[in-house]
């Protein structure tokens, strides 16, 4: 889908306008493109500074957190690439710890449209060469690189040698580009997923990996021999768990006590302890065990089971909690129920107010959430082609809770200023969370 990315700055609007019109209005995967756009750059994937790279479909956006929280814990400067931004494009971009200012993003994406116009290269695909010029000029100690799309054809898999890879949650996502017939991956989905992850293995890097399915640990661990890369699940190779009130990691190397994550939900235990192990196993950037206890505390994602603080949307409905997520699929809808549960913020169930793109499934993210719903208010999310009003009042139907539809978040929150004290959950998409930071006065910086 189109990415609709805009900037108030002009000379980088015009270069995302030129972006536009030269791209393909859909996700293209394949490395073809991406390869010739960085040899014509001088192939400055080649001389970034260490590289860990995160696939998987729930949970990678936080495990780069994590990362960057613990080499910055140390006094690292790191470069990440992320996707996608809340509010403004710069957030796919930190150099050197810093979000991208304007003037340096857009004589970068200027340079990678003049050298690469005539390729037809996706939106993604261009902001990935331009941010990889980027890391290979500016000096960093490391570079932490988020997947965009599956794994084994994304644009960041043009990195040769990771100095560790790390697989986060898997599920079914964006299925019409990552189950596309091929006579050598399994035929089962979740193991085409799984295939498709695995396909940032690189020789020589360790593979770490979350708790899967046999099939998908078998599918991960054929792929990992194949290229050379030593396969490190969860459960064998490491593990976390917490215990009184502590994390607890362990691997071959010894044991580490470790706060709570900040960041809410026990998922993110399983997140945290795959930053933690792919930080473990590796030699290039080497880190103090009091730098992998800070990245608990250090970590910030925004939109991740963010309770917001303050700000315009908050005095709309004084001493209610109001909740911000972007999930989107069926696992996501799990994690969310899960931390809800376990904090005692859904006691009295939830109101949901919720806007998702068209190309998602509403009753398969909504349905871990069903038990906890107690009204839904639909949304739309400008910009993005979405859902009308009319899937979300069906789904409310068949559940026998009630639905209304407004046209802007503020709308929204005024008529549940009316109902019962519940807590509130903004979900759906992060391009709808973008939008409640910016009216909430909470952009990400």
């Amino acid at each position: 889908m189109a990415d609709h990315a805009v900037s108030d700055h002009p000379a980088v609007q015009a270069q995302l306008d030129r972006l536009m019109a030269l791209s393909p209005g859909r996700d293209v995967l394949g490395l073809e493109r991406i390869s010739e756009l960085v040899r014509r750059l001088g192939n400055p994937h080649l001389e970034m500074p260490p590289v860990f790279h995160v696939a998987g479909t729930n949970g990678k956006g936080s495990t780069c957190a994590y990362l960057r929280a613990a080499l910055e814990a140390d006094g690292k400067s790191v470069h990440v690439f992320t996707s996608p931004h809340l509010v403004r494009f710069n957030e796919r971009i930190r150099l050197a710890g810093t979000l991208i200012d304007d003037d340096t993003l857009a004589r970068a994406l200027e340079q990678v449209l003049d050298i690469g116009g005539d390729l037809n290269a996706s939106f993604f695909e261009i902001t990935t060469a331009a941010a990889f010029m980027l890391f290979a000029t500016v000096p960093a100690d490391a570079c932490v690189i988020e997947v965009g799309l599956g794994g084994r054809l994304d644009a960041t898999n043009v990195i040769q040698s990771p100095v560790a890879c790390g697989i986060a949650s898997l599920a079914i996502d964006h299925e019409s580009f990552l189950l596309a017939p091929d006579h050598d991956v399994p035929e089962d989905p979740l193991s085409r997923i799984a295939f498709e992850k695995a396909g940032i293995a690189k020789a020589g890097a360790p593979l770490v990996t979350q708790h899967y399915r046999p099939a998908m640990n078998a599918t991960i661990a054929r792929v990992a021999d194949k290229v050379g890369a030593a396969h490190l699940p969860r459960g064998r190779s490491w593990d976390i768990a917490e215990y009184q009130g502590q994390l607890h990691y362990r691997d071959e190397a010894g044991r580490i006590e470790l706060p709570m994550p900040r960041l809410h939900g026990a998922h993110q235990i399983s997140n945290m302890g795959l930053a933690i192990a792919m930080l473990r196993h590796q030699q290039a950037v080497p880190l103090p065990e009091a730098a992998l206890r800070a990245a608990p505390l250090w970590a910030h994602w925004p939109a991740r089971m963010q309770r917001l603080e303050g700000g315009p949307l908050n005095a709309m409905l004084p001493g209610r909690t109001l909740m911000l997520d972007g999930g989107h699929n069926p696992d996501a809808g799990k994690a969310l129920a899960d931390a809800l549960t376990e904090s005692h913020l859904a006691d009295e169930g939830i109101d949901l107010i919720i806007g998702m793109l068209s190309n998602k499934d509403v009753a398969g993210f909504l349905k871990p959430l069903r038990p906890l719903i107690r009204s839904i208010r639909s949304v739309p999310v400008p910009g993005h082609e979405h859902h009308g009003p009319e899937v979300f009042a069906q789904v409310a139907r068949a559940w026998e809770v009630p639905h209304r539809s407004f046209t802007t978040i503020q709308e929204a929150l005024t008529d549940v200023a009316a109902g019962p004290r519940r807590t509130v959950l903004m979900a759906g998409t992060l391009y709808l969370a973008g939008q409640v930071l910016v009216a909430n006065n909470q952009p990400p910086v």
